[in-house]
């Protein structure tokens, strides 16, 4: 497998966890109540683990010095690839959970199948990360069914949050070079034969909580290219703040 290839991959593996552990971590302090402001975060350091295993390995692979902070901190926007999903903003709590939801649905089928990785380091984590994804999916899907089937505001938001964001799914199971090479040799997944799964959970699910799959075949790509949001400029420029305006401090 060439380095830069794996390389790729690892960094869309963990900056996929990075971005979104820090989106739920704009909710500290600040969720709709105390129960569900710890739960929040703890989802949120959950993937912030798992950044730290992907990006750590990257940095490996890399060989150039880099290690995880400095590949957290120290690249630009162009070189982030994200999903577009998990750079988006925050929004309402059903907007927050909905993204969630896409995203633990496609996360936690993803990882089981890297647990056939042919990579021993990549198996390994997925192993590991697995375990919390199994409960982050049944965290928000609980989630949408409480708030799609419970008042008409609820219902009303959550509906809004699923149209609005569904133009962001297509990218989780879009195939490029990379993924095809990671597949070939055995390290990587078929992220095709994801989606079968991932839209019947998301079926089901929508329809426990009385809320409509959106019709929508237009899908938003780019962030597995570098190419993202301008929202994901203005989260780099709070995550990354104390780093570069103090580069190499430590404390």
């Amino acid at each position: 497998m060439p380095v830069p290839v794996l390389f790729e991959y690892l960094l869309r593996l963990g900056d996929n966890c990075l971005i979104l552990s820090q989106r739920l971590s704009e909710w500290c302090g600040h969720g709709p109540v105390l129960e569900e402001d710890i739960a929040l975060t703890n989802v949120a350091l959950d993937l912030l683990g798992h950044a730290r295993f992907w990006l750590s390995y990257a940095g490996e692979v890399e060989d150039e010095g880099r290690d995880e902070d400095k590949l957290a901190f120290l690249r630009d926007a162009g070189e982030f690839r994200n999903v577009l999903l998990v750079e988006q903003p925050n929004g309402d709590y059903a907007m927050t959970i909905t993204r969630q939801f896409y995203f633990d649905t496609w996360h936690f089928h993803l990882l089981k199948e890297l647990q056939a990785s042919s990579d021993l380091r990549v198996s390994e984590i997925a192993q590991k990360a697995v375990k919390e994804a199994t409960y982050h999916l049944e965290r928000s899907t609980d989630w949408v069914i409480r708030l799609g089937d419970g008042t008409d505001e609820s219902h009303a938001r959550m509906q809004r949050a699923a149209d609005d964001l569904w133009q962001y799914t297509g990218e989780l199971f879009e195939t490029d070079e990379v993924d095809r090479e990671m597949l070939a040799s055995g390290l990587g997944v078929d992220l095709e034969k994801l989606q079968p799964p991932w839209m019947e959970h998301v079926q089901k699910t929508f329809a426990e909580a009385t809320l409509t799959v959106p019709p929508g075949k237009w899908m938003q790509r780019g962030g597995k290219r570098g190419i993202h949001t301008e929202r994901l400029g203005y989260l780099l420029a709070e995550m990354q703040f104390l780093q570069r305006a103090y580069l190499g401090a430590q404390w």
